[in-house]
């Protein structure tokens, strides 16, 4: 029974270098090398595989058989694999992390959010990436707990000691219903009027902001741990609750949703903080992170405008 043996990595790019220009002389001025030595290149790894990469008929043209189909995407997976792992081991080299942990505010808008892991791709391709979202206190506990290296925090808006605290803008925070909810057809709505019906809110997943309300103002709530349930509620006219005017504005538009007119809740803006540990100094890639969310937008300078209606 035959067996195939293990080509060179030499070998692969010979081969894959032929396909992609097209012809052995394209492929010998790429590598700087001569035809016959191309030609020679790709018959010893024909006879390694013990089968032909390639059509031998008239056309000028190479033209993979089926075998150097399959060959040809297994030999571009282990040369990618090899890329990456030096790339790797180049940012080793050069103190670049092997990973990133980041841990987002779900209120955070979501065009920042592609933005930023957008240009972090680019920018640093051989570095993995783990993010997940949470609210309010969790993605502080997140970071104090070494469980996230960087976050982007909201409220509540305080320093903690152990981390390092940089402003990276805020978020519009509005009242919404569905069309047909009191509130919403209401023609005028007086002082007050958001307590006499359910408000759907956000609650914080640690225990850093327990026993403390964040923008509660109604008599009864409905808690949710995530931002699409309370989302999905509101839509289903289950009761009002405040959110980031990016995620709602096609609701709005549409008519599924309606900003409400509430004389004492009129929502504000979500202010958005970049944390780490002051122990635990940042390296490049994690850097780039939070200098691309400071440079989105420019730090909040209103505070007198601040709301943290959740």
């Amino acid at each position: 029974m035959a067996v195939a043996g293990t080509p060179t990595l030499d070998q692969l790019k010979v081969f894959i270098t032929v396909v992609e220009v097209g012809s052995f002389a394209g492929a010998a001025r790429a590598l700087g090398r001569t035809t016959s030595v191309v030609s020679y290149t790709i018959t010893n790894l024909e006879a390694l595989f013990g089968f032909s990469l390639f059509m031998r008929d008239a056309t000028r043209r190479p033209v993979l058989t089926a075998a150097g189909l399959t060959v040809l995407s297994e030999a571009r997976a282990v040369t990618n694999g090899l890329n990456r792992l030096r790339a790797k081991a180049q940012g080793l080299l050069e103190g670049l992390e092997p990973e990133v942990t980041l841990v987002l505010d779900v209120m955070l808008p979501e065009s920042r959010v592609i933005d930023a892991l957008r240009a972090f791709r680019i920018e640093f391709p051989s570095v993995a990436l783990h993010v997940r979202s949470e609210g309010l206190g969790a993605v502080t506990q997140l970071v104090i707990d070494g469980a996230a290296m960087i976050g982007v925090c909201g409220p509540p808006d305080i320093e903690v000691p152990g981390l390092q605290r940089i402003g990276v803008g805020s978020v519009q925070l509005i009242p919404v219903a569905a069309p047909d909810h009191p509130l919403a057809v209401a023609s005028r709505n007086l002082v007050g009027a958001g307590r006499d019906h359910l408000q759907v809110v956000l609650t914080d997943r640690s225990d850093r902001t327990k026993g403390v309300d964040l923008g509660v103002v109604a008599n009864h709530t409905w808690r949710v741990a995530d931002l699409r349930t309370k989302h999905l509620l509101l839509l289903d006219g289950v009761g009002w609750g405040a959110m980031p005017a990016p995620m709602v504005r096609q609701d709005l538009e549409a008519g599924r949703l309606v900003k409400l007119d509430l004389p004492d809740f009129k929502g504000g803006a979500y202010r958005f903080f970049a944390i780490y540990r002051a122990n635990a100094p940042l390296g490049p890639a994690a850097s780039f992170l939070v200098e691309r969310f400071a440079g989105q937008t420019p730090p909040w300078v209103a505070p007198d405008e601040d709301c943290q209606a959740i």
